[in-house]
């Protein structure tokens, strides 16, 4: 048994890089089937968000370049590309990792709480692709427990600093009167519902809402008595939009320089605040060399990001010693589930021995033999058959000089114990 966790996040890949190795929603399910197919992977869930893409993984021995292989060839990368930024934890290092994860320990925002759900969203479609055991199983509860309790016990979650959040406190570092502003967001899944919460409590009036579904689009704008319109209706909804935030799940840009182009013709050349929270890229790089264009990846959103943590910082600590009990308490679980599965063993082994013995005196009384007779032969035979096995192995362990399998066999049957209480 072996826990692995592998992947990129913001802290070792560009985004240009992350958004390569990313795996669409419709991706997980062939993905996580075939890692486990061609890797020596047992059991395997996937974490992709903008800022990270991970694998969690269970195998009987570490297999590391076997899954970097599969990992590169998966998403077309040279191995020496992919393993330039990769990352690597094993065992309780990997349990630790997972539970940082889940804590919001190793966002680029400390502390939020988005990836605390998409990690659930990850255990769920592992469990749908049946990529999910017994053991990662346990893992991914231990995880889910520890992070709430990161949540309740600390304040690291207590303030609003959140890409999101990040992102609207830029836009109000450039428009000195949000209320004014017209707000276009493309997408509707829990970013840009966050966004559209932020941009609201800020005084935001005009806030459409562009989605590939209108339907979904719907939902949320009548949340905060915005606008919905579908993704084709972008290229005239830009005339009147003076903040543009997008986070879809779109392989392709879903705006270009060419509209924007028209666009700012149409404004007069009146500046346009965007920012571009999707991996990949909604909005095409070259529109950020536009005049009058204010475009901002999540990689530029750093710097807002770090002022608005100042608050979280003390609570980091506590939540990291949160993590380390967590981690510990989960590897002495493990250890203990192991030591049950060898008593099972050993218990029903000597069941079987105890059996035969005890069918053995049950043919001896019915022959006629003294009840006296076949009871000490009974407990002799027993003695005998459960003692064999142990002392043919501590001779052989002996002759091979392991003293300290011998210490460890006087420990596992008491025998110090035991000439301790007869010395009394």
């Amino acid at each position: 048994m072996a826990f692995l966790a592998l992947g990129i996040n913001h802290k070792t890949a560009s985004v240009a890089v992350r958004e390569r190795v990313a795996f669409t929603p419709e991706q997980l399910v062939e993905a996580l089937q075939q890692l486990c197919t061609l890797t020596s992977s047992r059991e395997a869930a996937i974490l992709s968000t903008c800022n990270r893409s991970e694998l969690y993984i269970e195998q009987d021995l570490l297999e590391v370049e076997q899954v970097l292989r599969w990992l590169a060839d998966y998403h077309q990368l040279s191995l020496d590309e992919l393993r330039a930024c990769a990352y690597v934890h094993q065992d309780d290092g990997a349990v630790r990792h997972m539970m940082r994860v889940a804590s919001g320990l190793d966002s680029m925002v400390l502390g939020e709480p988005q990836i605390f759900g998409q990690l659930k969203s990850a255990y769920a479609v592992a469990r749908e692709a049946g990529t999910i055991g017994p053991l990662l199983g346990r893992l991914f509860q231990a995880t889910f427990s520890t992070a709430k309790q990161v949540r309740t016990d600390t304040a690291i979650g207590e303030n609003p600093v959140s890409v999101a959040f990040a992102a609207v406190s830029l836009a109000k570092q450039i428009f000195s009167d949000l209320h004014r502003s017209q707000a276009l967001l493309i997408g509707a899944g829990e970013t840009i519902s966050l966004v559209a919460r932020h941009l609201h409590d800020q005084g935001v009036k005009r806030i459409v809402v562009a989605n590939r579904t209108l339907e979904r689009a719907s939902q949320l704008a009548e949340q905060f008595g915005a606008h919905a319109v579908l993704l084709s209706e972008i290229p005239n909804e830009l005339v009147n939009s003076d903040i543009v935030i997008s986070s879809t799940a779109s392989q392709l840009p879903i705006l270009g320089k060419g509209a924007v182009e028209r666009a700012l013709k149409l404004r007069k050349h009146k500046p346009i605040f965007m920012v571009d929270i999707a991996v990949p890229r909604d909005i095409e790089p070259e529109v950020g060399e536009l005049d009058d264009i204010y475009l901002y990846s999540v990689d530029d959103l750093h710097e807002v990001i770090e002022e608005n943590l100042k608050s979280r910082q003390g609570a980091a600590q506590l939540a990291e010693d949160l993590v380390l009990v967590g981690a510990e308490e989960f590897m002495l679980r493990l250890r203990e589930l192991a030591a049950v599965d060898v008593l099972k063993s050993y218990r029903q082994q000597a069941e079987r021995l105890r059996d035969d013995e005890l069918a053995k005196a049950q043919r001896l009384l019915a022959n006629g033999s003294a009840a006296e007779e076949v009871l000490l032969q009974l407990a002799r035979g027993l003695t005998n058959k459960l003692l064999h096995a142990p002392s043919v192995q501590l001779k052989k362990m002996s002759a091979a000089g392991r003293l300290d399998a011998l210490a460890m066999a006087q420990e596992l049957f008491a025998l110090n114990e035991g000439a301790d209480k007869n010395s009394q």
